[in-house]
């Protein structure tokens, strides 16, 4: 089903398909950022990562939450647009042999992810409260805030020390 298919009828199901991009998108982040921990060399980067790890284990329970609000049952669509940005770090990532360089570049994925984490979350939410979902509202927008603070930290990490140590 994609976002542009017969299979999206009205508002419920344009919800539900993002609400399953995202939970996909999520699943993923879980699976990848293990990864981006072992590959950075920075430790503050490094502890970053895996609170991060842990607040994303989080976002998956809540986005479930969200599905049992709904009466469904969690399910993913594939996202194409995550799978990408994944990729793209992967491959960015086994081209930089400079640590610093690289704990850069893991910073640069990172913020890519989260921003297309904060644009899924911020639709969601606008979408439940045209569905008076307010309940699902509550959860969605703790996944949003807490984006949005992981992306001031790599910001300040970027700029702190790891951009001009790459430079």
């Amino acid at each position: 089903m994609g976002l542009f298919t017969k299979d999206i009828r009205n508002m419920d199901d344009l919800f539900m398909h993002q609400l399953k991009d995202i939970y996909y998108a999520e699943k993923r982040i879980v699976g990848a950022l293990p990864k981006m921990i072992e590959k950075a060399s920075s430790q503050e980067l490094k502890q970053g990562f895996e609170t991060h790890l842990e607040q994303t284990k989080n976002h998956v329970k809540r986005v479930e939450q969200v599905f049992e609000l709904q009466g469904e049952s969690p399910d993913t669509v594939t996202c194409p647009a995550i799978d990408g940005i994944i990729k793209e770090a992967d491959e960015v990532a086994s081209d930089v042999a400079d640590k610093n360089v690289l704990d850069a570049a893991l910073i640069a994925a990172a913020q890519a992810v989260e921003h297309y984490e904060i644009t899924r979350y911020g639709t969601l939410i606008a979408w439940a409260k045209e569905l008076g979902a307010d309940e699902a509202i509550d959860l969605l927008d703790q996944n949003l805030e807490e984006e949005k603070e992981t992306d001031e930290k790599l910001t300040n990490l970027a700029e702190g020390n790891i951009n001009r140590a790459a430079a």
